[in-house]
Parts: structure tokens; sequence; C-alpha cells
């Protein structure tokens, strides 16, 4: 669930320096980071990373807790790789709050993944927890940001994480095939509502540039 800045043009490319693209090879690194973690198709990406783990374990329900914990814990490193990228997109003081969750991502990934033999309990404890600090400062986000397009797919993301994260806490599974079936099921809904969230910010950058803004949008 992640927040690009508002869509605002850039300045068009100077004549004089021979019309070189701003997000050339020479570019400042964090201008190509926020080029690219403010594209919709970047926030489509992070779409698919939370759909295709969710896909395969409604697929295969029967995986065991050691297949289950490596596909939580692979899901946590790849969606945190896409929310730290992202936060390039933000402004300087708006960034810190995507930090924090890309760096939530990344160790619960990395718990997963050392301890892949965990018991339910700890795995259920891990998702439960960072679903709902996800959705709380995805709500916080929605709430403060200035000129966010589509405002209320974001509140519905963040809706959809802190029930996610509260029912897997208050309800754990009694068994591996029963957790599969819970945190597969709730990937793809929240999967589903990133992929709603990219699609509106398509369309906002569409009528950011119908109003003949001369370059492209910040996340275009």
């Amino acid at each position: 669930m992640t927040v690009p800045r508002d869509p605002a043009p850039y300045a068009a490319p100077d004549p004089s320096t021979g019309g070189t693209d701003p997000a050339g090879p020479g570019s400042d690194p964090e201008e190509l980071l926020s080029r690219l973690g403010g594209s919709w198709t970047w926030l489509l990406g992070s779409a698919v990373a939370t759909l295709v783990p969710g896909i395969v374990l409604l697929a295969w329900p029967e995986a065991t807790l050691h297949v289950l914990a490596v596909l939580i814990g692979l899901y946590f490193l790849v969606t945190g790789a896409f929310r730290f990228v992202a936060v390039f997109s933000r402004e300087h003081g708006e960034r810190m709050s995507g930090l924090l969750l890309a760096v939530l991502y990344v160790l619960a990934g990395v718990l997963c993944l050392r301890h892949p033999l965990q018991t339910i309990t700890a795995l259920s404890l891990i998702v439960g927890i960072v679903w709902l600090v996800t959705g709380l400062l995805t709500a916080f986000t929605a709430v403060v940001a200035k000129g966010l397009p589509h405002r209320g797919f974001l509140f519905g993301a963040a809706a959809l994480g802190v029930v996610g994260g509260v029912v897997v806490l208050v309800l754990p599974a009694e068994s591996a095939l029963a957790l599969t079936r819970l945190l597969g099921l709730w990937l793809l809904v929240l999967g589903l509502a990133e992929t709603g969230i990219a699609l509106a910010w398509r369309a906002a950058l569409r009528r950011t540039r119908g109003r003949g803004a001369p370059a492209v949008p910040t996340a275009g």
C-alpha cells in the first residue's frame, strides 16, 4: 500500500542541454528512485507481489508450515523492497512512515526465513503485527497526505490491513492448513485492493496529462 506524492509535472527538458531527459543516465539516483517509486506500474508491481503468494497459498492449501513460512517470508522481503523504493516518491518530511514500514517488512521476512520451522503461533504473530501496523500507518497517510487522489481506495486498503491483522492475532489458526487458507485469502484481497490503488493512480496521472502538462508527471 504505497502512496506516491501528488501528480505534478516536471519542467520540460532544457533545449540548451540537447533535450537530455532528466531521468537519463546522469541523473541523481534519488531522482531516479523517485520516478520509479512514484509510477503506477511500480504500485501495480507491488500489488502483484501480494497477489502471487495469495494465489499460490489458495491453490496449495496443503502446504506444510515450513513452505508457508518461506512463502510469507519471501512476500515480506519483496514487498519491503517495493516499499523502500516507493518512499522516494514522497516529500522528505513524509518519508519516515514509509521507511518504518519497509524496515518492518524486511525484518519480518528475515524472521520467517531464518526460522522457517517455527510454530503456527509465532508465524501468526509476525503476520498479524505487520498487517496491523501497515493498516494503521496507511490510514494515517491517507489522513495527512495533501491532494491525494482517490483517497477512499487507500482507506479501504488500510481497513483491510487492520482487520486482517486483528483476525490473525485474535483468532490464531489451529493448524497449518487453516492458517494457509486464511493468509492466502487475505493476501488475495489485499492484492486486489492495491491493484485498485495503482489503477486509480494511473487515472489521476492521465487527468494531469489532459490538463496540458508540458512534461511527464512525477509518477509517470
